[in-house]
């Protein structure tokens, strides 16, 4: 490579300056790699500590073949945890020599040293994921819930878990737990009625990344803070990493160029709210914009880059609109309390809200019928008691006198 370049850097010099900018933009382009798959590989040793049922259904999904049990297969899955992570502080350490020192001090053994361990590590891990129990099928007629009766109290507690593993998968509901499922949704509100909602538009202005990791959990998309860490690296990380790395750099206009390249990467990194808003339309079946040429994706992306509060602010109204049941929109179901009271019966509360005749006057009217009561005493616990007399009276006197039969004189007929 070096002679290929002779004829067009003549010079030393010249050529030490380009193999240093290339390597400064491959170090950043690495590191930045290790930065965004971190927050992921944290989340997924602290389920590893935790070891929790749902933990251990999410891991097998992501470290085994097949998403099914495997003999000591927490064993195999922290080994691989911990290479992937050993992958990332290397590189995390190679960065550091690389910004750090000049070319011409930088220490030439820990350079090799860090190198070597940043590639051997996730080389070693993707091997020892297939040839270990993780990628191998295992015949066996025990439940995989079965291996972990440990974590739980009984095996009461082990069918409740089944069941309600049951139920969210299958969307399956209970009486009291119905749901009509919207097989049609709609986004709610346009791109820019943040007025719908002011305080989501608020939220979604001043804490952008923490609204944005929140709603993409309650979506099931995933971890709260994974995303909210990942979200502010795609953002923040690039403008940082490269301006260090242009620090290395002797040249006047290639400094520049890194620096403002790290600015780009940053507002790209609005595309990561793009691409989860288009797994979140195709999950739940949202309409699709096609104002650009038919591609909804092309769509997507370009409202987070151009307006990401506003996208967002729809995105976590829509989500409010609808009540969220594994990958469907349901519609939200009224609160009784907010139906508008029945009138109750005139035993119920002893006012009776009747007319005697037509010609009464409405309640609403000037002139409105009083009712009075007169409560027996013994009624209605006596058989032989009399029901009360009820009396109207009219704005302009009395008008009619009910008198209710008498109750032993009342025969049942056979």
């Amino acid at each position: 490579m070096t002679g290929m370049l002779n004829g067009l850097l003549p010079k030393k010099s010249q050529r030490n300056t380009w193999f240093e900018v290339n390597n400064q933009i491959l170090n950043a382009l690495f590191t930045l790699m290790c930065l965004y798959q971190h927050p992921k590989r944290f989340h997924h040793l602290v389920l590893l500590c935790r070891w929790k049922l749902e933990d251990i259904s999410a891991l097998r999904k992501i470290y085994c073949k097949n998403g099914t049990y495997k003999p000591y297969e927490w064993t195999h899955m922290m080994v691989v945890v911990a290479l992937l992570h050993v992958n990332c502080f290397a590189q995390y350490a190679l960065c550091g020599l690389n910004l750090g020192y000049k070319r011409s001090k930088r220490p030439a053994v820990g350079v090799g040293i860090c190198l070597c361990v940043a590639i051997a590590a996730p080389a070693i891990a993707g091997v020892y994921s297939v040839v270990s129990p993780l990628g191998r099928e295992y015949d066996s007629e025990v439940d995989e819930e079965g291996q972990v009766q440990t974590l739980t109290n009984g095996s009461t507690q082990l069918s409740h878990l089944r069941r309600n593993s049951l139920e969210k998968r299958f969307s399956f509901a209970l009486r009291n737990e119905q749901r009509i499922v919207e097989y049609a949704p709609k986004w709610k509100g346009g791109l820019f009625d943040v007025w719908d909602n002011i305080s989501i538009g608020y939220l979604s202005l001043f804490c952008c990344f923490c609204v944005f990791g929140w709603n993409m959990e309650r979506l099931g998309f995933g971890n709260m803070y994974v995303h909210i860490a990942t979200f502010v690296l795609f953002c923040m990380a690039p403008f940082f990493i490269f301006n260090l790395a242009a620090s290395n750099i002797d040249n006047e206009i290639v400094r520049e160029a890194l620096g403002l390249t790290g600015v780009v990467l940053c507002l790209f990194g609005l595309l990561y709210g793009g691409y989860w808003r288009i797994q979140m339309r195709k999950r739940f079946n949202l309409p699709a914009n096609n104002f650009f040429c038919g591609k909804p994706a092309v769509a997507d992306c370009t409202q987070w880059l151009f307006c990401c509060w506003c996208a967002l602010a729809q995105e976590v109204r829509t989500a409010d609109f609808y009540d969220i049941m594994e990958d469907k929109f349901c519609r939200k179901q009224k609160d009784e309390n907010a139906q508008p009271p029945l009138s109750p019966l005139p035993r119920e509360d002893g006012a009776a809200r009747f007319r005697s005749n037509p010609t009464s006057l409405p309640w609403n009217s000037s002139r409105f019928s009083k009712l009075r009561t007169e409560k027996s005493s013994n009624y209605p616990h006596s058989p032989n008691g009399q029901l009360p007399l009820v009396q109207e009276f009219s704005a302009e006197g009395p008008d009619t006198f009910m008198k209710p039969p008498d109750l032993s004189s009342m025969q049942r007929e056979d």
